[in-house]
């Protein structure tokens, strides 16, 4: 069981957004029985009024959805919307992983472009499911680990700022820019690495995804989405090392 991250001595909250009752309460079952703490929805508009009653720390949510589609919904919360409840994790941050019983590469790669931390076609097993779900949820706590050191850092690169404790990214002028938990635990891995290629292998180690093998666009996608977020210093900062991966060239400072 993988505790939530404002409580370790709470098992984690999970949303499962899902029209097929069915199935919704088969996830529901495998969650619980899991150690989670799990509740369901059908539609977008019910998952936005369970966020409003009570925050989450993981979304698990189907991309065929009547209404909003599970990927139109996954980049609503990657833009800010939904409650932010006191001392918890906003929902641009909260970690999502989308299902959908089409497995192509093209709709895995719609739904990690989207904001999703990973993607799990159906159907799945109950193992498989309850072993992402606790790897998204460890990357998490990884990331705030150890807290006292945390607490004291903040990285700097090029006029922009990334506070490790907030989880908070700020560009040069000030105002601050959503990053989604992938995104975020990627720019952590560029930034303890600066000036030194490393390979997509690397990175998906570094950056504890868990976005399937390393020969699919799992990382081109979470670079693409980083570099996105970045803007128009993007190409200055993440260079592409044709043959072998990405290089993080600018320098970094850490205070």
């Amino acid at each position: 069981m993988v505790p939530n991250l404002s409580d370790p001595d709470l098992p984690a909250r999970i949303l499962v957004v899902e029209d097929d009752a069915g199935m919704r309460t088969l996830i529901l079952r495998a969650l619980q029985g899991g150690g989670f703490r799990a509740r369901g929805v059908a539609c977008g508009d019910e998952m936005w009024a369970a966020l409003e009653v009570a925050p989450v720390d993981l979304i698990i949510m189907d991309i065929m959805l009547p209404g909003k589609s599970g990927i139109e919904l996954c980049r609503a919360l990657r833009s800010g919307q939904g409650a932010t409840h006191e001392n918890e994790t906003p929902p641009a941050q909260v970690p999502i992983i989308m299902v959908s019983a089409r497995g192509e590469e093209r709709d895995r790669v719609n739904g990690l472009e989207s904001g999703a931390d990973d993607y799990v076609p159906k159907p799945f097993g109950q193992r498989e499911l309850l072993a992402r779900v606790r790897a998204v949820l460890r990357r998490g706590i990884a990331t705030g680990a150890p807290q006292e050191r945390v607490r004291r850092e903040t990285l700097r690169f090029a006029g922009w700022t990334l506070d490790l404790r907030r989880r908070e990214l700020t560009d040069p002028s000030g105002a601050t820019v959503d990053i989604s938990g992938a995104e975020h635990d990627l720019l952590t891995s560029f930034l303890d690495n600066p000036q030194r290629v490393i390979a997509r292998d690397r990175l998906l180690e570094l950056s504890r995804t868990r976005l399937g093998d390393v020969s699919d666009r799992s990382i081109d996608v979470l670079v693409s989405r980083l570099r996105r977020k970045l803007g128009s210093d993007a190409d200055q900062l993440i260079r592409t090392v044709r043959g072998l991966g990405y290089i993080f060239v600018a320098e970094v400072e850490r205070v």
